[in-house]
């Protein structure tokens, strides 16, 4: 269905015939949308109402731009702006990859209005790249070595022509086989297509690149949604301050590259593997570590790690992640 709020017209995913019952409501990854969502959504337990929704610039809501000195505000707000045009209470929140930070951002906006969390491979609560240990440090104060710059460029132009090929390792269906999942998955096609609903551009995804005299040579810039998770754009380490707390489920697969204490995605560990040259011997940003450090303080949560799992347990382990999920919704 199409929700229109005062910022702009979202597509929001529901399953027929399940209109009632506990709200849990879906948020998906960077390149990607809903659709990612829909066979857990169709698997969950009768008393609860499944929604996805298509963050602003993916699936079928309005390509609207990203203000990256807002951090992931300008998604969060639409999100709460979703809940009140739905006239949702007492609503579980899962927020994958991108969509955890999402999660976040909006819980620490808005604690009364989530019953429970569930982050599935959360970015870091201090965004992604630039910065070293599990307290967030900035590597360099403008945030070098994340922004929109450190995209492919030539994944980039894939996504903008709609590529469905396979032929090379930048193509949209060879980076979801390398990095969104650690095996082969059903209904591939569906999850590709679903990647080429991104809306590409400077002010989407990636977002305008910025440069830097420092290496690795790029830094965030003012627009999209990777300077929008840029580190000096996302800061989510005073969770613990929020109240009411409500407790929070976090999943992830420990074969993940994308979200790791050793990412692939992450230039400094690129550089650190001899991979980008010139390092200075920047550390890789320990994205998991950084996690946990916020949610021990955070106190209300628990960790689960599927093994032989990569960046999408839903899609991976989908019978155990509904089973967790339920779990969790059932005891908040």
């Amino acid at each position: 269905m199409k929700i229109t709020t005062p910022r702009l017209t979202q597509h929001v995913e529901t399953v027929e015939g399940r209109t009632d019952g506990e709200p849990v409501l879906f948020v998906h990854g960077n390149v990607s949308s809903s659709a990612f969502w829909l066979d857990i959504m169709a698997a969950l337990p009768a008393g609860l109402r499944p929604l996805a929704v298509d963050l602003r610039g993916f699936g079928g809501t309005d390509p609207a731009p990203v203000d990256a000195s807002r951090g992931l505000r300008d998604f969060s707000d639409d999100l709460l702006e979703l809940v009140d045009a739905l006239g949702l209470s007492g609503v579980h929140l899962v927020g994958w990859s991108l969509g955890g930070g999402v999660v976040l951002q909006a819980l620490r906006e808005r604690p009364a209005a989530f019953r429970s969390v569930t982050l599935v491979a959360p970015i870091s609560p201090y965004g992604f790249g630039g910065t070293e240990g599990p307290d967030g440090r900035l590597t360099h104060a403008d945030g070098t070595g994340a922004g929109a710059g450190a995209a492919n460029p030539d994944f980039v132009d894939r996504l903008r022509r709609g590529d469905l090929s396979d032929e090379a390792p930048t193509s949209p269906r060879s980076v979801f086989r390398a990095s969104y999942v650690a095996a082969p998955v059903a209904d591939e096609d569906r999850y590709v297509r679903s990647m080429l609903t991104t809306h590409v551009g400077e002010a989407n995804y990636p977002g305008d690149a910025a440069t830097s005299a420092a290496w690795p040579g790029v830094a965030p810039g003012k627009q999209g949604v990777l300077n929008a998770i840029a580190p000096t754009r996302v800061r989510l380490d005073d969770l613990h301050a929020i109240d009411p707390k409500p407790p929070i489920l976090w999943i992830r697969g420990a074969a993940d590259v994308i979200v790791s204490d050793t990412s692939l995605f992450d230039l400094a560990h690129l550089g650190a593997l001899g991979v980008l040259p010139g390092s200075p011997g920047t550390p890789a940003q320990p994205m998991v570590a950084q996690t946990r450090a916020v949610l021990d303080r955070y106190g209300r949560y628990r960790e689960v790690v599927l093994d032989s799992c990569g960046h999408s347990p839903h899609l991976e382990r989908p019978a155990d992640f509904v089973r967790l999920l339920a779990e969790h919704v059932r005891e908040a």
